[in-house]
């Protein structure tokens, strides 16, 4: 048993899974290797880190993440408005997601909410955005983590 307990400056070894509301998996490392991450290394949104907070080898747990805690609530202006044309010969059905460069020169996903003529909407949120998430922890082991 580890004297260790998640908290600021501790390496966390853990399986989670990622529930929807009706209990739909999303993601998981129940089936390859389990999640290691530097606790406020930014791996995990804060809201998946603060219930984890004080937990040791071998707990388990499972908590119900609201979207502000998690991906944020789902943004209208999130969603734009592009020409068919845009698109060239590209077959366009809704829930297709797409990568699109964004101005800073990086790549943006984005999710092809509607096709109407000419006009494409294209839904930049992220794909949980809005949701109330389960997550489910197993924790393996916890440390001190080591400055590389």
């Amino acid at each position: 048993m580890s004297e260790y307990r998640i908290g600021e400056g501790m390496e966390v070894t853990l399986h989670f899974t990622l529930k929807l509301e009706d209990g739909t998996v999303v993601d998981s490392t129940r089936d390859k290797a389990p999640a290691t991450f530097q606790v406020g290394d930014g791996n995990l949104p804060p809201g998946f880190e603060s219930p984890l907070k004080g937990l040791t080898d071998g707990d388990q747990g499972s908590y119900e993440i609201a979207p502000e805690h998690a991906f944020g609530q789902h943004n209208p202006q999130n969603v734009q408005r592009l020409k068919r044309e845009d698109f060239q010969e590209i077959e366009l059905e809704p829930g297709t997601v797409m990568s699109f460069s964004d101005p800073a020169g990086g790549e943006l996903p984005g999710v092809i909410a509607s096709v109407e003529g000419d006009q494409v909407d294209v839904d930049f949120n992220h794909p949980l955005a809005g949701r109330t998430l389960t997550f489910e922890v197993e924790v393996l082991g916890v440390r001190p983590a080591t400055t590389h």
